[in-house]
Protein backbone atom coordinates (compact mmCIF):
# COMPACT_ATOMS: atom_id res chain seq x y z
CA UNK A 1 0.00 0.00 0.00
CA UNK A 2 1.00 3.64 -0.45
CA UNK A 3 -0.21 5.28 2.78
CA UNK A 4 -1.84 8.95 1.92
CA UNK A 5 0.50 11.82 3.32
CA UNK A 6 3.81 13.22 2.42
CA UNK A 7 6.98 10.55 1.35
CA UNK A 8 10.23 11.81 2.22
CA UNK A 9 12.15 9.89 -0.83
CA UNK A 10 15.77 10.23 -2.01
CA UNK A 11 16.15 11.25 -5.58
CA UNK A 12 19.56 9.83 -7.38
CA UNK A 13 21.77 11.47 -9.63
CA UNK A 14 20.20 10.01 -13.41
CA UNK A 15 16.17 9.66 -12.09
CA UNK A 16 13.85 12.62 -13.27
CA UNK A 17 11.22 13.75 -10.55
CA UNK A 18 8.76 12.03 -12.78
CA UNK A 19 10.60 8.44 -12.46
CA UNK A 20 10.34 8.61 -8.62
CA UNK A 21 6.25 9.35 -8.89
CA UNK A 22 6.34 6.66 -11.63
CA UNK A 23 7.43 3.92 -9.47
CA UNK A 24 5.56 5.02 -6.96
CA UNK A 25 2.56 4.35 -9.50
CA UNK A 26 3.67 1.11 -9.53
CA UNK A 27 3.43 0.47 -6.45
CA UNK A 28 -0.39 1.59 -5.72
CA UNK A 29 -1.57 -0.37 -9.20
CA UNK A 30 0.11 -3.49 -7.90
CA UNK A 31 -1.59 -2.60 -4.63
CA UNK A 32 -5.13 -2.27 -6.31
CA UNK A 33 -4.61 1.77 -5.33
CA UNK A 34 -5.27 2.87 -9.39
CA UNK A 35 -6.88 5.65 -8.79
CA UNK A 36 -4.97 6.71 -5.67
CA UNK A 37 -3.14 10.29 -6.54
CA UNK A 38 0.29 11.40 -6.82
CA UNK A 39 2.30 14.29 -7.31
CA UNK A 40 5.78 16.08 -5.63
CA UNK A 41 6.33 18.98 -4.42
CA UNK A 42 8.87 20.67 -5.84
CA UNK A 43 11.18 18.78 -9.09
CA UNK A 44 15.06 18.23 -8.60
CA UNK A 45 16.68 18.11 -12.30
CA UNK A 46 17.91 14.49 -13.07
CA UNK A 47 21.40 15.59 -12.97
CA UNK A 48 21.09 16.41 -8.92
CA UNK A 49 19.96 14.27 -6.23
CA UNK A 50 18.54 14.79 -2.83
CA UNK A 51 15.43 14.87 -1.30
CA UNK A 52 11.88 14.82 -3.20
CA UNK A 53 8.73 15.28 -1.25
CA UNK A 54 5.70 12.70 -2.35
CA UNK A 55 2.68 13.75 -2.08
CA UNK A 56 0.29 10.79 -2.22
CA UNK A 57 -3.90 10.74 -1.56
CA UNK A 58 -5.14 14.07 0.22
CA UNK A 59 -1.76 15.39 0.69
CA UNK A 60 -2.12 16.19 -3.11
CA UNK A 61 -4.12 18.73 -2.09
CA UNK A 62 -1.06 20.77 -0.03
CA UNK A 63 1.21 21.16 -2.67
CA UNK A 64 0.65 24.90 -2.51
CA UNK A 65 1.80 25.17 0.70
CA UNK A 66 5.16 23.50 0.06
CA UNK A 67 6.10 25.71 -2.61
CA UNK A 68 7.03 28.87 -0.16
CA UNK A 69 8.99 26.66 2.03
CA UNK A 70 12.82 27.09 2.78
CA UNK A 71 14.71 24.29 0.69
CA UNK A 72 18.68 23.72 1.45
CA UNK A 73 20.94 22.78 -1.24
CA UNK A 74 24.65 21.42 -2.00
CA UNK A 75 25.99 23.00 -4.73
CA UNK A 76 29.40 22.15 -6.65
CA UNK A 77 30.24 24.84 -8.95
CA UNK A 78 32.80 24.67 -11.51
CA UNK A 79 34.60 27.68 -12.74
CA UNK A 80 35.97 28.90 -16.07
CA UNK A 81 32.97 27.43 -18.48
CA UNK A 82 29.22 28.90 -18.66
CA UNK A 83 27.21 26.49 -20.30
CA UNK A 84 23.39 26.86 -22.18
CA UNK A 85 22.14 25.20 -19.61
CA UNK A 86 24.35 26.21 -16.77
CA UNK A 87 25.36 22.76 -15.89
CA UNK A 88 27.18 19.94 -16.52
CA UNK A 89 25.23 18.75 -19.30
CA UNK A 90 25.35 21.87 -21.34
CA UNK A 91 27.22 23.11 -24.37
CA UNK A 92 29.60 25.63 -23.90
CA UNK A 93 28.50 29.15 -24.68
CA UNK A 94 31.43 31.04 -22.54
CA UNK A 95 35.09 30.10 -21.45
CA UNK A 96 37.57 32.37 -19.35
CA UNK A 97 40.74 31.56 -17.83
CA UNK A 98 40.85 34.37 -15.31
CA UNK A 99 42.57 34.09 -11.59
CA UNK A 100 39.41 33.54 -9.11
CA UNK A 101 40.45 34.93 -5.44
CA UNK A 102 38.51 33.73 -1.98
CA UNK A 103 37.89 37.33 -1.29
CA UNK A 104 36.32 38.12 -4.39
CA UNK A 105 34.17 34.63 -4.30
CA UNK A 106 32.65 35.81 -0.77
CA UNK A 107 32.22 39.73 -2.24
CA UNK A 108 30.23 37.90 -5.25
CA UNK A 109 27.91 35.80 -2.97
CA UNK A 110 26.35 39.34 -1.42
CA UNK A 111 24.26 40.82 -3.88
CA UNK A 112 22.11 37.76 -4.66
CA UNK A 113 21.01 37.45 -1.15
CA UNK A 114 17.38 38.56 -0.14
CA UNK A 115 15.23 39.02 -3.02
CA UNK A 116 16.57 39.99 -6.52
CA UNK A 117 15.46 38.94 -10.13
CA UNK A 118 16.40 36.18 -11.47
CA UNK A 119 16.32 35.13 -15.27
CA UNK A 120 15.65 30.91 -15.49
CA UNK A 121 17.74 28.41 -17.24
CA UNK A 122 16.24 28.03 -20.73
CA UNK A 123 15.94 24.63 -20.16
CA UNK A 124 13.86 24.93 -16.90
CA UNK A 125 10.49 23.53 -16.15
CA UNK A 126 9.22 27.15 -16.36
CA UNK A 127 5.82 27.87 -18.86
CA UNK A 128 6.46 29.48 -21.68
CA UNK A 129 2.71 29.79 -23.37
CA UNK A 130 1.63 26.68 -21.56
CA UNK A 131 4.60 24.53 -21.92
CA UNK A 132 7.43 24.45 -20.22
CA UNK A 133 10.65 26.19 -21.47
CA UNK A 134 12.72 22.94 -21.77
CA UNK A 135 10.73 21.44 -23.99
CA UNK A 136 10.96 24.22 -26.26
CA UNK A 137 14.53 24.81 -26.00
CA UNK A 138 14.99 20.93 -26.79
CA UNK A 139 12.97 21.43 -29.93
CA UNK A 140 15.51 24.08 -31.28
CA UNK A 141 13.21 27.17 -30.67
CA UNK A 142 14.63 30.31 -29.45
CA UNK A 143 13.46 30.55 -25.59
CA UNK A 144 13.27 33.85 -24.26
CA UNK A 145 12.91 33.99 -20.47
CA UNK A 146 12.10 36.43 -18.10
CA UNK A 147 13.05 37.59 -14.77
CA UNK A 148 11.53 35.98 -11.55
CA UNK A 149 11.52 37.62 -8.09
CA UNK A 150 13.61 34.86 -6.08
CA UNK A 151 14.69 34.57 -2.39
CA UNK A 152 17.67 33.77 -1.22
CA UNK A 153 18.02 33.57 2.68
CA UNK A 154 21.51 32.56 3.05
CA UNK A 155 24.90 30.80 0.88
CA UNK A 156 28.04 30.12 2.10
CA UNK A 157 31.22 28.58 0.33
CA UNK A 158 32.23 25.44 2.58
CA UNK A 159 35.31 24.28 0.32
CA UNK A 160 37.24 25.06 -3.02
CA UNK A 161 39.68 23.77 -4.87
CA UNK A 162 40.72 27.01 -6.45
CA UNK A 163 41.00 27.67 -9.58
CA UNK A 164 38.68 24.53 -10.70
CA UNK A 165 35.68 24.73 -8.28
CA UNK A 166 33.65 25.37 -5.27
CA UNK A 167 31.40 24.05 -2.81
CA UNK A 168 28.61 26.41 -1.80
CA UNK A 169 25.59 25.56 0.69
CA UNK A 170 22.69 27.80 0.34
CA UNK A 171 19.09 27.93 1.62
CA UNK A 172 16.29 29.90 -0.59
CA UNK A 173 12.75 29.81 -1.21
CA UNK A 174 10.97 27.92 -3.62
CA UNK A 175 11.49 28.92 -7.26
CA UNK A 176 14.73 29.92 -6.96
CA UNK A 177 17.50 28.43 -9.52
CA UNK A 178 20.62 27.09 -8.23
CA UNK A 179 21.73 26.73 -12.22
CA UNK A 180 21.30 30.42 -12.88
CA UNK A 181 22.98 31.62 -9.49
CA UNK A 182 26.14 29.76 -10.65
CA UNK A 183 25.70 31.61 -14.43
CA UNK A 184 25.44 34.58 -12.54
CA UNK A 185 28.08 34.38 -10.31
CA UNK A 186 30.56 32.98 -13.16
CA UNK A 187 29.64 36.95 -15.04
CA UNK A 188 29.92 38.60 -11.82
CA UNK A 189 32.97 37.51 -11.43
CA UNK A 190 34.13 37.48 -15.67
CA UNK A 191 35.08 33.75 -15.59
CA UNK A 192 31.90 31.72 -16.31
CA UNK A 193 30.63 29.08 -13.87
CA UNK A 194 28.04 26.16 -14.24
CA UNK A 195 27.10 23.09 -11.90
CA UNK A 196 28.68 19.90 -11.89
CA UNK A 197 27.05 18.71 -8.99
CA UNK A 198 23.56 19.40 -6.49
CA UNK A 199 21.95 17.88 -3.53
CA UNK A 200 18.92 18.70 -1.82
CA UNK A 201 19.43 18.40 1.37
CA UNK A 202 16.42 19.68 3.17
CA UNK A 203 13.16 21.15 2.37
CA UNK A 204 11.55 23.16 5.30
CA UNK A 205 11.48 20.66 8.74
CA UNK A 206 11.86 17.99 6.89
CA UNK A 207 15.61 16.57 6.18
CA UNK A 208 17.01 14.01 3.09
CA UNK A 209 16.36 10.51 4.24
CA UNK A 210 19.61 9.06 2.59
CA UNK A 211 19.60 6.94 -0.43
CA UNK A 212 17.35 4.06 -0.78
CA UNK A 213 15.62 5.36 2.52
CA UNK A 214 11.83 6.91 2.38
CA UNK A 215 9.87 8.18 5.47
CA UNK A 216 6.21 8.85 5.86
CA UNK A 217 5.07 12.40 7.10
CA UNK A 218 1.71 12.50 8.50
CA UNK A 219 -0.84 13.50 11.04
CA UNK A 220 0.48 16.39 13.24
CA UNK A 221 4.14 16.26 11.48
CA UNK A 222 2.72 17.66 8.49
CA UNK A 223 2.54 21.44 8.04
CA UNK A 224 4.58 21.81 11.75
CA UNK A 225 4.93 25.89 10.69
CA UNK A 226 1.07 26.24 10.75
CA UNK A 227 -0.68 26.81 13.82
CA UNK A 228 -3.15 23.80 15.04
CA UNK A 229 -7.04 23.64 16.30
CA UNK A 230 -7.83 20.59 17.69
CA UNK A 231 -11.22 19.61 17.14
CA UNK A 232 -13.39 17.30 19.34
CA UNK A 233 -15.83 14.85 17.37
CA UNK A 234 -18.41 16.88 17.31
CA UNK A 235 -16.16 20.15 15.54
CA UNK A 236 -14.87 17.16 13.09
CA UNK A 237 -18.75 16.36 12.30
CA UNK A 238 -19.42 20.36 11.61
CA UNK A 239 -16.69 20.67 9.65
CA UNK A 240 -17.50 17.43 7.68
CA UNK A 241 -20.80 19.64 6.47
CA UNK A 242 -19.19 22.70 6.04
CA UNK A 243 -20.56 24.21 9.21
CA UNK A 244 -18.51 26.60 10.69
CA UNK A 245 -17.27 26.08 14.77
CA UNK A 246 -15.94 28.27 16.90
CA UNK A 247 -12.09 30.17 16.63
CA UNK A 248 -11.38 28.51 19.91
CA UNK A 249 -7.99 28.16 20.91
CA UNK A 250 -5.51 27.62 18.51
CA UNK A 251 -1.99 25.81 19.57
CA UNK A 252 1.51 27.22 18.05
CA UNK A 253 3.65 25.82 15.30
CA UNK A 254 5.91 23.43 16.21
CA UNK A 255 8.30 24.36 13.83
CA UNK A 256 9.42 28.06 13.30
CA UNK A 257 10.54 29.67 9.36
CA UNK A 258 14.56 30.72 9.94
CA UNK A 259 14.44 34.13 11.15
CA UNK A 260 14.27 36.85 8.08
CA UNK A 261 12.67 34.15 5.80
CA UNK A 262 9.58 35.14 3.95
CA UNK A 263 6.06 34.82 5.79
CA UNK A 264 4.82 31.76 3.87
CA UNK A 265 1.02 32.80 4.69
CA UNK A 266 0.13 29.76 7.10
CA UNK A 267 -3.08 28.64 7.53
CA UNK A 268 -4.37 27.03 10.14
CA UNK A 269 -4.51 23.10 10.57
CA UNK A 270 -7.42 21.39 12.04
CA UNK A 271 -6.67 18.01 13.92
CA UNK A 272 -8.84 15.29 14.99
CA UNK A 273 -7.84 12.00 16.17
CA UNK A 274 -4.28 12.23 15.50
CA UNK A 275 -4.97 12.90 11.78
CA UNK A 276 -4.85 16.34 9.68
CA UNK A 277 -8.58 16.56 8.48
CA UNK A 278 -8.46 20.20 7.35
CA UNK A 279 -7.32 23.72 6.89
CA UNK A 280 -9.10 26.49 8.30
CA UNK A 281 -10.15 30.25 7.68
CA UNK A 282 -11.79 32.44 9.76
CA UNK A 283 -15.77 34.02 8.87
CA UNK A 284 -18.09 36.45 10.39
CA UNK A 285 -19.39 33.00 11.48
CA UNK A 286 -16.46 31.20 13.27
CA UNK A 287 -14.14 28.47 11.37
CA UNK A 288 -14.56 27.00 8.28
CA UNK A 289 -12.91 24.96 5.89
CA UNK A 290 -10.93 26.15 2.73
CA UNK A 291 -9.37 22.24 2.19
CA UNK A 292 -11.64 19.13 3.51
CA UNK A 293 -8.85 16.70 3.51
CA UNK A 294 -11.57 13.98 3.74
CA UNK A 295 -10.28 10.82 5.71
CA UNK A 296 -8.05 12.93 7.36
CA UNK A 297 -4.03 12.25 6.46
Amino acid sequence: MVESGIHLVHKTVGQSSFDVIRGFKRRAFEAGQKQLALGHGGTLDPFAEGLLLVLAGQATRLMELLHPLPKTYVAEVAWGVETDTCDLQGKPVLEADLPISLPALETALTPFLGWTEQIPPATSAKKIDGEAAYKKAHRGEEVIMKPCRVFLQSARWITHDLPRRSTLELTCRGGFYVRSLARDLGRALGCGAHLTALRRTAIGPWADPGEGQERLVCGADLLPWCPSRLLTDEEAEHLGHGRAISAGEAIAPTWAMPEGFPDPGAPLRALHADHLVALLKPTEDGLRTFANLRGGL
